[in-house]
Parts: structure tokens; C-alpha cells; sequence
């Protein structure tokens, strides 16, 4: 099996050590070229249609709906009939017409797979993978999705793993928002904010990524495992599909104007507990 993959950021290039790993012939492209070479063993390409070009599996693994778009339409004069698309960019819903239309377009078998999980879980393999699609496509993706993640779900036609990806985003940011915010308010009433953290943490609302988060902030240790610019696109990306679903996000929204004021405010490429300063800017 030959994999592309179309993306090696954060997430992507985590993923493409664990594929490397398991011995997956893999080829690889990024905008930046550096961050590709930077993946000690991959076999980089100087672009999208060289990268796919005789390629069983095609992965995108990029920073929205756009640059999926983009990169698979630079794909073109490599593509082929018959090649599996697994699609595992976060991209929401609307996008999914046009990625689904390229796959028709080329005789490619598309497959809308977002992961679950950060930078963390990703340089471990431990990825949720959230697949959707048709069923033949099932077993030749099955080294590579065991290769990036602990364990794949099947949801159902395509378009049913970003759907999915979208609710638990919700939850996510919620909580980081939440973190950042209970911090910020500690800051300013002159409480331990290890004091908060123990508290919480001896009881049911600990959870593993409160007490990351929050480390990170009581810390001031922002390095990037998911950014404060990829939370503010995913937060409009969950209001976008809960406005055409007839869903009030006022949660979200109200997420949203707080990764949008820490961005400004300088923290766009630090972690998303980098929110937390939205507390305390104009």
C-alpha cells in the first residue's frame, strides 16, 4: 500500500511518524515545505499531484474545508480512478458538498474521517478516528486508521464523522473555555489557582483535559497541541451547523468571541488554554 498525505502540521505529522512506524510507503506534502521534510523518512513532493500520484490511499489532513479543497484540486493530474480518499481534516459541514463533488468527479472513494484527539494522542497513536463512508473502503483503510488512532468508529454513510466530530468539539471547547474562563476569575479575586485545580480534581468534574488545561494555564505553558486559531475556526464551524439546524449555540458563540480576543491580543498559534487572557482584553 502507498499512502499520500496532504497536510503535515501538527497533526499530520504526528500521523505520518505512526504511519512510517507501522512501514507504510508514504508520500507527503505541506504548503510549507519544511514541515514535511522536517518527518525524518518521509518521501516529500514538491506538490499535491505528485504526492497522490499512484497512491492506493489518499489522506487530507489540512486546516479547513478551503485548503482541502485547494490541495485536492492541485491534486488533479495525479488522481485515479478507484483511489480512497480518507478526508480526516476537521471542515464542518458545509464543505462537504464541494469535497464530495471532486471524489465523483475523479472516481475516487471518499471517506469523511475526522480524528478525536491533539497533538498528544496523535504522537501516540491514540487517535478516535470518526469514519463514515461506504463499506468496501472499510478494510484497505484498516492498517492505516489503526496505525493513527486506538480506535475507529463506523457511522454510517459519509458525512456522519463530521457531524459527530462537531458535537464533541462542542463539548471540548466548552470545557476549555470554561477552564480559562474559572482562571481568569480566580486571577482577579486573589484565589490559589491550585487551590481550584484540587478542588475540582477531587471530585466529578475532574476530567483529564481540565487538569491539562489547566496546567498549562496556572503554568503559562501555551506550546501548541491544538491552537487558539484552529479553536476559533472550529467554533464557527459548530455555530454555522447549528444555525442551519435550527440550534441556538450560545455557548459557542460566546467561545467563539473568546479565541477571537485572544487571537488579536497576540495567542492566535499558542495552545487554546491560551484563552484564558481573553479574560483580561479589551
Amino acid at each position: 500500500m502507498t499512502v499520500a498525505l496532504l497536510g503535515t502540521g501538527i497533526m499530520g505529522a504526528a500521523m505520518a511518524r505512526n504511519l512510517l512506524a507501522q512501514g507504510v510507503d508514504l508520500r507527503g506534502w505541506n504548503r510549507t515545505r519544511a514541515k514535511a521534510e522536517a518527518v525524518e523518512g518521509l518521501k516529500v513532493a514538491d506538490g499535491p499531484a505528485e504526492a497522490v500520484e499512484g497512491a492506493t490511499v489518499i489522506i487530507t489532513m489540512l486546516n479547513d474545508g478551503e485548503a482541502v479543497r485547494q490541495a485536492m484540486e492541485q491534486a488533479a493530474p495525479g488522481l485515479r480512478e478507484g483511489q480512497i480518499w480518507a478526508q480526516m481534516s476537521t471542515v464542518g459541514l458545509a464543505p462537504l458538498d464541494d469535497l464530495r463533488a471532486i471524489a465523483e468527479r475523479h472516481g475516487l472513494v471518499f471517506v469523511d474521517a475526522p480524528v478525536q484527539g491533539s497533538r498528544q494522542p496523535a504522537e501516540q497513536g491514540r487517535l478516535v478516528v470518526l469514519a463514515s463512508g461506504p463499506e468496501a473502503a472499510r478494510e484497505p483503510l484498516r492498517p492505516v486508521f489503526d496505525a493513527v488512532g486506538k480506535q475507529t468508529l463506523w457511522l454510517g454513510p459519509a458525512g456522519a464523522g463530521s457531524r459527530l466530530k462537531l458535537v464533541t468539539n462542542t463539548w471540548a471547547l466548552t470545557l476549555v473555555s470554561g477552564v480559562g474562563e474559572a482562571l481568569g476569575l480566580a486571577q482577579a479575586l486573589g484565589v490559589d489557582p491550585q487551590a481550584f485545580r484540587d478542588v475540582v480534581g477531587a471530585g466529578p468534574m475532574n476530567s483529564a483535559l481540565f487538569q491539562q488545561k489547566a496546567a498549562a494555564i496556572i503554568e503559562r505553558d501555551f506550546a501548541p497541541t491544538f491552537t487558539v486559531a484552529g479553536a476559533e475556526k472550529d467554533t464557527r464551524l459548530i455555530c454555522a451547523a447549528g444555525a442551519s439546524a435550527g440550534v441556538r449555540m450560545d455557548v459557542m458563540e460566546a467561545a467563539r468571541e473568546r479565541f477571537r480576543r485572544a487571537a488579536l491580543a497576540g495567542h492566535a498559534e499558542e495552545d487554546m488554554a491560551a484563552a484564558y487572557f481573553a479574560a483580561f482584553t479589551a
